[in-house]
């Protein structure tokens, strides 16, 4: 069957092809009724975009994202992803971002109190025995939940969107085993807080891939809580009763903590961590670090869109199980630029 064309969307439903195109690009200038006729018809005719297998929903719809640390390069670059093609999105009707305090679950609680009228909302949250009542409650209201970034077990969200957080945490074990080579001694893994069920599963499949390595041993791993300062006093600290050090693996933020730290060291360790920001990118670009692994912020804010859009149309979650596969930036393969 050939691709339905504005054309023919406005014969299905009546209406010109001057307002079909401004429904479709989200244009004013449309009643809500026409609205609506020309997205019924648009996904009668088979016109609407789709991520992989979701279908959209027939109208335009209403989302939130409760985002905490909204400070942090990665959390703002989702926010900022999510927004911007949000707004030209012809099935978004609205798009609230809700930054949190913190991470407790206060925060997220009152968060879930400010949405207003959200068909489905993305949330990045701590797996708390409490944000899981709070979110299954939403969910129970009739509101569809994504979790992004780090998933929250035991809820009946609608998807997961992020990265394969084993396979990122594996990759980084692989890594520094390339690159400590022959030198043998401790490596030192900093979390930033293991209540993210993302972070645990990095923390836990790093840790499971270095495990017997006949020259490396890998430390108890310090939670620091995502603070640059209290990560550099660690390092500092660790220093001066190892050494030897070969690597060091940043499961979270507070990284700029381990590059200060390191600075005037003749013969740092390796050091891997994760996500490309525009400090991580002058960090491996001038040679303070050796690889980042990454779960690409805009990739997630561009499939968690859709997912949303996704499960307001009701979408199996079947069909957005897989999660992002990570990728591995080397000063080789490492972009030009990166959003800040």
């Amino acid at each position: 069957m050939p691709h339905a064309t504005i054309a023919d969307i406005a014969a299905h439903s009546g209406l010109s092809t001057a307002t079909v195109d401004r429904a479709l690009n989200g244009r004013t200038g449309v009643s809500a009724i026409n609205r609506h006729r020309v997205m019924e018809a648009a996904r009668a005719l088979g016109y609407l975009p789709s991520a992989g297998t979701l279908p959209m929903p027939a109208r335009p719809a209403r989302i939130a994202v409760l985002l905490p640390h909204m400070e942090r390069a990665f959390f703002a670059s989702v926010a900022a992803t999510i927004q911007e093609h949000a707004a030209r999105h012809p099935l978004v009707k609205s798009c609230q971002i809700v930054p949190l305090s913190g991470l407790s679950p206060e925060a997220l609680a009152d968060g879930i109190e400010t949405l207003t009228q959200a068909e489905a909302v993305g949330v990045i949250a701590t797996d708390h025995p409490k944000n899981r009542v709070a979110l299954t409650r939403l969910i129970e209201a009739g509101v569809k939940v994504v979790t992004l970034a780090s998933d929250l077990t035991d809820t009946p969200r609608a998807f997961y969107v992020g990265v394969d957080n084993v396979a990122a945490g594996r990759t980084a074990g692989r890594m520094v085993c390339l690159l400590t080579g022959d030198r043998a001694g401790p490596v030192a893994v900093y979390a930033g807080s293991r209540a993210f069920l993302g972070h645990q599963q990095r923390e836990d499949a790093f840790t499971d891939y270095l495990s017997g390595h006949p020259r490396l041993t890998v430390l108890p791993t310090v939670e620091t809580h995502e603070d640059a300062a209290r990560l550099r006093t660690e390092v500092a600290a660790l220093l001066r009763h190892r050494p030897n050090l070969a690597a060091i693996y940043c499961v979270g933020a507070g990284r700029s903590g381990i590059v200060e730290a390191l600075a005037d060291l003749p013969d740092r360790p390796a050091v891997v961590m994760h996500d490309l920001t525009a400090s991580s990118h002058a960090w491996l670009k001038t040679g303070k670090i050796d690889a980042i692994v990454d779960q690409d912020a805009q990739r997630v804010g561009e499939r968690a869109l859709l997912h949303l859009l996704g499960a307001v149309a009701g979408s199996p979650p079947a069909l957005g199980l897989k999660p992002l596969d990570p990728r591995l930036i080397l000063p080789e393969n490492l972009p030009q630029e990166s959003r800040p």
